[in-house]
């Protein structure tokens, strides 16, 4: 059943309905709602893992677990969950694991490259409205065919920490890898239909997830998928290839029956996540390796829009990684809840009680655009952060979210007067049309500041003195 259609009542029904709080709710009804809203976990509901309420917890599971596998790489905090989704179209509920990102190395790589690569993927972090985005695994090929080279380098890229994955077509350099690495839980790529039976034995044998791959055979890949399950290998991740330029189009296409054939078919042999590899646009060789980097970008970006849950590239460079980060940040935001910060008061600088105090909303972008403008200002002041409900300000002042009486009301919650003696507040300028109210609520003067928070200096050189005084 799609996560948009089920009930909370479906799920009370099935839950003990003891009202004991042991799983942090005031009662079931709401851990029902919240189970609805997968916002928690059947596990966390301590009397539904009583032996007597084993039928109620297999029937919740069958309700709630997603069409997509949720499939674990890695262990500690690093690990990665691929896959676990519920939903075809993102606004239909929401997206919940954003897609992975591994960079490749190789074994026949110097260890000058070598070491240059893995902390080129532990030094990459970019600030983004608050998030700090990261690439995620490292992906090592065999690409001598040698298992002494391959467990040399298996080694020496597990000491990064990140989730591995270990490439190879051959069983026996992936288990030389794996005798080093498989409490690391890595991911091993891959199961063919020559070496699935190979394959199966060493992820139940050292108990690791196992890649399919059958490019653009998808009826071969389910055949395998299905021969996989029925050998006991649950933990799959689907690989139906992946093709730059003339074969762009079928990527795409094959990507998105498997994903619609999984959620809104409910095809439980392609229900697993899905392996992009936009590292195949370096197959093709140019001169000016910068056009390999800018078409696996391209292609990366169109696999994350089309449900790859997991992608392999080789390109570093800045320019090409920022964009596939922040476009993964955007489709995996949650649809209902608007991005935001906790409300209260920031001290940016070094303030004083005569420093000025100015107001903004809690809508992530709009607070952290007007934090940096205040820091590469260098202004000593104090923000007063109000709860929109992370709505920007003109969107705020436009559907109530932000008033008169919200406004005034923070104002005597966050006790202002502890961090300034002047009792002047400056707002926002498309917050203009609610200042003379915000006076007359909170017995403060409000002084309306520009429409962009890049003009704060300026008027506050020009402002601040004269009309708080």
């Amino acid at each position: 059943m799609p996560a948009k259609e089920l009930s909370p009542i479906e799920v009370y029904k099935l839950l003990p309905g003891t009202n004991c709080k042991e799983c942090g709710e005031t009662n079931c009804m709401a851990f029902a709602a919240k189970l609805v809203n997968r916002e928690t976990t059947i596990q966390n509901c301590p009397p539904l893992l009583n032996e007597k309420y084993k039928s109620a917890f297999d029937k919740l599971w069958a309700l709630l677990k997603p069409p997509v596998r949720a499939v674990e790489v890695g262990v500690g905090e690093k690990k990665k969950i691929i896959g676990g989704e519920y939903v075809v179209h993102r606004h239909d509920f929401t997206y919940f694991n954003p897609t992975a990102i591994a960079v490749d190395v190789s074994d026949e790589m110097s260890d000058e490259e070598l070491t240059a690569r893995i902390n080129a993927v532990k030094d990459f972090e970019y600030e983004y409205i608050g998030m700090k985005l990261r690439l995620d695994m490292i992906a090592v090929r065999s690409t001598s065919n040698d298992p002494a080279k391959f467990e040399a380098t298996v080694r020496k890229v597990s000491e990064s920490g990140f989730p591995l994955i270990l490439c190879t077509l051959n069983p026996a350099v992936i288990e030389q890898g794996l005798t080093i690495v498989s409490k690391e839980k890595p991911l091993i790529y891959a199961a063919t239909k020559d070496n699935w039976r190979e394959m199966a034995e060493l992820a139940l044998m050292y108990k690791v997830p196992l890649v399919v791959s059958a490019p653009f055979d998808l009826k071969m890949l389910k055949s395998l998928a299905r021969t996989l399950v029925e050998y006991g290998v649950e933990d799959l991740i689907l690989d139906p290839g992946t093709m730059f330029g003339e074969g762009l189009a079928d990527t795409l296409n094959n990507f998105t029956m498997l994903r619609i054939s999984a959620i809104e078919k409910e095809d439980e042999f392609l229900g697993f996540p899905l392996l992009g590899l936009p590292i195949t646009a370096w197959q093709e060789k140019y001169e000016d390796q910068v056009i390999n980097e800018w078409n696996e970008a391209m292609l990366a970006c169109a696999l994350i829009t089309r449900y790859a849950d997991l992608i392999i590239i080789h390109g570093l460079e800045g320019w090409a990684l920022l964009p596939l980060v922040f476009l993964r940040q955007n489709l995996y935001t949650d649809p209902r809840k608007p991005v935001s910060v906790e409300p209260g008061v920031r001290k940016f600088g070094n303030p004083t009680v005569a420093s000025p105090m100015l107001l903004t909303t809690n809508f992530a972008l709009t607070y952290y655009t007007v934090a940096a403008d205040i820091e590469s200002a260098k202004l000593d002041c104090y923000l007063l952060v109000v709860d929109t409900e992370g709505i920007s300000v003109e969107s705020a002042i436009a559907g109530r979210k932000m008033t008169a009486d919200t406004a005034a009301e923070a104002i005597k919650n966050f006790k202002l007067d502890d961090y300034v003696n002047h009792k002047t507040i400056i707002i926002p300028g498309r917050a203009a049309r609610i200042s003379g109210e915000i006076e007359e609520l909170s017995g403060w003067k409000v002084l309306v500041g520009p429409l962009d928070s890049s003009g704060l200096p300026k008027f506050l050189e020009s402002s601040w003195k004269t009309k708080s005084s």
